[in-house]
């Protein structure tokens, strides 16, 4: 299946959240709301020019585990999924957290395998780079994660030109990685704004009103860890 541009889908863009067992990190996912905040349904609450409301995109989201189960989060979080692997259709755009307390099984590697391929953006988020390493898709990338693990995965997986930055896009301009939590923020705001923003843009607006981090990719000495 050809793969949509984002910018001009020409249909609604299907965004899912691939979740393991275990429990996921609630920080590592809370950034596909910004997604939601360029939709066609969040504009229409918005005190801004209709012409700029225009440019909204239509975004069905999916949260998806094996079985389609009720997933764990951190908090006490429980939340009831939209899809099994079996019933969610190919995704446009995937994000991926930190998951704690399960090892990743065949069905869960072969899908996020299926779903690298599909989509036209692969957006892992602090230690949600584990699960496509382990699924081989970030095999010659340039990619990034929490520094305080960096040394480890740099020295069992030389395969990976890892950096360390609070996100960076591989050249491949689809397989996104980011730091710990809240550099997942900044992760979505720069995939944001390259895919939908620029002056003038609704992308711009919704960033300026929700507050989104301004802030270097560049970690400053003092934060190194």
């Amino acid at each position: 299946m050809a793969k949509i541009d984002l910018r001009n889908p020409g249909r609604p863009i299907h965004a899912g959240v691939i979740l393991m067992g275990g429990e996921t990190e609630i920080l590592d996912t809370a950034p596909i709301d910004l997604l939601h905040g360029i939709t066609k349904k969040f504009a229409e609450q918005l005190p801004l020019p209709d012409e700029m409301k225009r440019q909204a995109i239509d975004v069905k989201f999916h949260w998806v585990n094996e079985k389609g189960t009720p997933a764990s989060f951190t908090s006490g979080i429980n939340m009831q999924t939209t899809d099994s692997f079996a019933t969610c259709p190919p995704l446009d755009i995937v994000l991926m957290g930190a998951h704690w307390g399960h090892d990743p099984n065949e069905a869960e590697l072969n899908f996020v395998r299926k779903s690298y391929n599909d989509c036209s953006a692969y957006l892992s988020i602090c230690g949600g780079m584990m699960v496509p390493l382990l699924a081989g898709t970030l095999k010659g990338k340039t990619c990034t994660g929490p520094l305080p693990v960096l040394a480890q995965v740099k020295q069992g997986h030389p395969e990976v030109n890892w950096v360390e930055k609070r996100y960076v896009m591989d050249s491949d301009g689809k397989t996104w990685t980011s730091g710990a939590l809240l550099n997942g923020l900044d992760l979505m705001k720069a995939f944001v704004e390259k895919t939908w923003g620029g002056k003038g843009t609704y992308a711009e607006q919704v960033i300026r009103i929700g507050g989104w981090p301004v802030r270097s990719v560049e970690y400053r000495e003092d934060e190194l860890m």
